[in-house]
């Protein structure tokens, strides 16, 4: 018999030990967050592209009328905000007292800690706690402490959250109500591997979290719960985390399972793809524009930005002794100059129809069709800055609104294909978000015969141990 899973403080209230993942771009939102915390545990609304409604009850289109950047950008804010506000009312009515209400930021977001201020100020008294990766928000503490907010900072390394303690969160400690850790090579989503770690060699999460115990008690947060976060299905794999004083309070996070419920906004096409995805469909990429590595269903839209990757060559503006081939760009065909290796492999390329060259940041040039040249620029010069800073478009949210590199057509706009895979938009052309362990939908039990549980059914099931 599973070890009975305890209780938890969170944010101030005895809960479950279970915590639903943020997902952004409407994935994670009122209904489905207002009921795991009516479950009983913590539920979780993301202020990344939140949907609000016109009074029929319809979704506002999120269609973005600025001539430039800046003008877009705020347009972006303006609607994250209008949208946060909508789904954390939502997710509050709904939790009806029971369990807590979160909410989840990006760190790297644009104008991220404009908006947890602007939504923390309109809706006191519903949050309790502030969940925030992708980054390392050293500010966190201090902004959710003025709204008298928990904060739960993510983390896939003790030396990540020593940083953070170090420069900022010992000053606020009392506000710290948990450390999410997410395992960089498992969790869906943005993972947090360092350069020093390898992308193809996972490593066992307990260690780590042993680890990351250890550095909080050497700092009086003995009783701070510790969140387990990517590679979670059953809790009955962590049995021997349970009462165990080296890894102390700990609870679970789920970002995947509560995207196969009745109340889970994503399309049935979605679904029932979960349904039917094998091991190894779920892969780690470092397409992202946020620098990142991410974890995603195989697509083909992640198939052709490795193939953009593959059609590259490094060019020099002179020739040299490696590169003394010449290659005309642009329409006053100047000449670069290739190795003699890469010229024949650009002449291939060019026979196939990848005729059109695009330079990247690192001197190097890509090879792609005539249309995909055309909506990679578009995309680009459609650029609204949802994030801090972005590789794609160059853009920044900070002095003079770029990052001072070029655009770097490797990549592409996650705002817009995010949004797309969260309206319904064709699943093989978009970024489908999915931990690893996902194939596990084909496999358990629990979704025999294609069942798709309600929230409270799911939280059932895993306080079972399944």
């Amino acid at each position: 018999m599973l070890k009975a899973l305890n209780a938890v403080k969170i944010s101030g209230k005895e809960v479950l030990p279970l915590v639903e993942g943020g997902k952004g771009i409407s994935v994670t939102q009122g209904v489905s967050s207002g009921a795991w915390a009516a479950a009983g545990g913590v539920g979780t609304v993301s202020l990344v592209n939140p949907d609000y409604y016109d009074e029929s009850g319809d979704v506002v289109p999120q269609v973005y009328h600025g001539k430039t950047r800046v003008e877009r950008h705020e347009e972006l804010v303006a609607y994250a905000i209008k949208g946060s506000i909508t789904q954390i009312r939502e997710a509050y009515e709904r939790a009806s007292g029971e369990g807590r209400i979160h909410v989840n930021a990006l760190w790297e977001m644009g104008a991220a800690q404009r908006i947890l201020n602007e939504v923390l100020d309109k809706t006191r008294g519903l949050v309790n706690g502030v969940t925030c990766g992708a980054g390392m928000p050293y500010k966190l503490g201090e902004l959710t402490a003025k709204y008298g907010v928990h904060y739960y900072p993510i983390v896939s390394s003790s030396r990540a959250f020593s940083a953070l303690w170090k420069r900022a969160y010992k000053k606020v400690s009392e506000w710290l109500g948990g450390v999410v850790y997410e395992d960089p090579w498992k969790a869906g989503g943005h993972n947090g591997l360092s350069n020093s770690e390898d992308p193809l060699v996972p490593e066992d999460p307990y260690p780590r979290v042993v680890a990351l115990r250890q550095t909080m008690n050497a700092v009086g947060l003995q009783e701070v719960p510790i969140i387990m976060a990517g590679g979670v299905w059953y809790i009955r794999d962590f049995e021997h985390w349970l009462d165990n004083e080296e890894i102390g309070p700990i609870c679970f996070q789920f970002g995947t399972r509560p995207l196969l419920t009745v109340e889970s906004p994503i399309s049935e096409s979605w679904k029932k793809r979960l349904m039917t995805l094998k091991e190894g469909d779920v892969r780690l990429h470092n397409h992202s524009p946020t620098g990142f590595y991410s974890s995603a269903i195989d697509t083909r839209f992640l198939r052709e930005l490795d193939e953009r990757v593959e059609r590259q060559v490094v060019f020099s503006n002179e020739a040299d002794e490696l590169r003394s081939v010449p290659h005309s760009l642009g329409p006053r065909k100047k000449d670069v100059y290739l190795t003699a290796e890469d010229k024949k492999s650009v002449e291939g390329w060019i026979a196939q129809g990848f005729t059109e060259n695009m330079k990247t940041p690192d001197d190097s040039l890509i090879f792609v069709t005539k249309d995909k040249q055309a909506q990679i620029r578009a995309d680009q010069t459609g650029c609204m800055g949802c994030l801090s800073a972005c590789k794609f478009s160059n853009w920044s949210d900070r002095e003079g609104n770029s990052t001072g590199r070029k655009a770097d057509p490797r990549s592409f706009c996650i705002e817009k294909t995010l949004m797309d895979i969260s309206h319904n938009g064709e699943l093989e052309d978009n970024l489908v978000f999915a931990g690893h362990g996902a194939y596990n939908f084909g496999l358990d039990p629990f979704y025999s015969n294609g069942f798709v549980p309600t929230v409270k059914e799911l939280v059932d099931r895993i306080m079972a141990g399944d």
